[in-house]
């Protein structure tokens, strides 16, 4: 089942790729003739199938818009006021320039004219448009930056909390239920440290033990901490199987302790 934050991810490479897609539609939008020449000379009789399958820049931007303005409040707050700045118009304007045109007036199909000269255009929004995906970028490569250190807050907390149920279960005598519990941590802490080294696996279902090897194998651990997480895993799969006698309450407690002392010292 994928994680929040790889929901997270899925839905921020889709807003960036609507993004982009959205920047073509707007040069359509402003430079229809200009765009639609260039476009021929690249797709030639695929261009009008190119053009069918853009997506609606009027349509299509306010639920874009809504939706970066939300990541960056989480994720960059400092630049939401200039990216709502390159949509709103500028508060007491008095004169409709280049300088003071906004995406919010494209959206209008606002263009001013003298006489039979034209002042400004719509084409005046694509700067500002770049500019506010150009800040969801920035914004997405700070978070992918970040989202190892966010990824072990969140297991980091998720295994505590495993813990602690286990402890509890202990407590309440479940032996074989607790070191089941404590199983299950020990086997994804060493497989998210597996993944963090870049140490890869080849089975698909691969245990504490295979971990442990691989670990060993690739340099991270010593032969006594191999034999250490070892001596835990034979004490898991006691836990694990009914038909095995049951775990007493000091294998349980030293299998509890052991994948506390793990996680801290194997990383």
């Amino acid at each position: 089942m994928p994680s929040n934050l790889d929901r997270f991810k899925t839905d921020l490479h889709d807003l960036i790729q609507r993004g982009d897609e959205l920047a073509v539609s707007l040069q359509l939008k402003c430079l229809p003739s200009q765009f639609k020449e260039t476009v021929k000379k690249q797709l030639k009789d695929k261009t009008e199938e190119f053009i069918k399958n853009l997506p609606s820049f009027d349509a299509e931007y306010q639920r874009w818009y809504s939706e970066g303005l939300s990541f960056l409040r989480q994720v960059l707050p400092d630049r939401v006021l200039d990216f709502c700045r390159h949509y709103e118009k500028p508060k007491g304007r008095k004169d409709i320039t280049s300088e003071s045109y906004r995406v919010e007036d494209a959206l209008q199909g606002l263009t001013v004219n003298r006489g039979s000269q034209k002042v400004v255009g719509l084409e005046a929004a694509i700067p500002h448009y770049q500019q506010q995906l150009a800040i969801i970028k920035a914004a997405a490569a700070r978070f992918e930056s970040s989202l190892f250190d966010i990824r072990q807050i969140v297991q980091a907390d998720l295994m505590d909390s495993e813990l602690e149920a286990a402890e509890h279960l202990a407590k309440s005598k479940f032996y074989r239920a607790a070191g089941a519990v404590a199983g299950v941590v020990l086997e994804r802490h060493l497989g998210e440290v597996c993944a963090n080294r870049q140490i890869t696996i080849s089975k698909k279902n691969p245990t504490i033990g295979d971990f442990n090897e691989a670990l060993k194998g690739g340099g991270v651990i010593d032969i006594p901490q191999w034999r250490f997480v070892q001596h835990l895993a034979d004490i898991r799969n006691i836990c694990d199987h009914a038909k095995t006698p049951e775990p007493t309450a000091e294998q349980v407690l030293d299998l509890l302790a052991g994948v506390k002392k793990t996680i801290k010292t194997v990383f």
